[in-house]
């Protein structure tokens, strides 16, 4: 497995809507592996593939909950409720915070890495990295929605991040 350079703004893959995949591949699962050697070299809560300069609808979270590492291919957002509203940033746009409103839970549909199908439910960081990095996948990113955005100091950036 590799750690893969993450593409930063205002790189224009990160503004494209990514493709989905049709086949899972041995390619298709070294990439989700590398992302989530990326994700954690980083210090990050989740990864997207276009962060890695590459076009298909693949993601990676760990929200250091009781799920552990989820590697999901063609992720879709399938039910939501309830609101929660707060700060997020993102391995891809380094020193920028912001305000974003969100779901309190989703529940997500997609296929895990052997092409099986995976539904997971998520409150919380969960529910929040679920949206941050299917937004990803759709061209947009946390300041195209964000009620407020802001500079923080390296000190306060710390580990953690989408």
């Amino acid at each position: 497995m590799s750690i893969r350079i993450i593409v930063k703004e205002p790189d224009e893959v990160l503004h494209k809507r990514a493709k989905e995949v049709t086949k899972v591949t041995p390619n298709v699962q070294k990439l989700l592996d590398d992302m989530a050697d990326t994700m954690y070299d980083a210090e990050g809560v989740g990864l997207a593939a276009p962060q890695v300069g590459i076009l298909k609808r693949l993601i990676v979270i760990d929200a250091g909950d009781e799920q552990g590492l989820i590697k999901m291919i063609n992720p879709e957002i399938i039910s939501s409720e309830g609101e929660q509203f707060g700060p997020e940033g993102c391995l891809s746009i380094p020193g920028i915070n912001g305000d974003v409103r969100r779901f309190e839970t989703v529940t997500v549909k997609g296929l895990d890495r052997e092409g099986n199908e995976l539904i997971i439910t998520g409150s919380g960081l969960l529910s929040r990295a679920f949206q941050h990095e299917i937004d990803h996948l759709d061209g947009v990113l946390f300041t195209d929605i964000a009620e407020k955005v802001y500079e923080i100091t390296p000190e306060q950036t710390g580990p953690r991040r989408n």
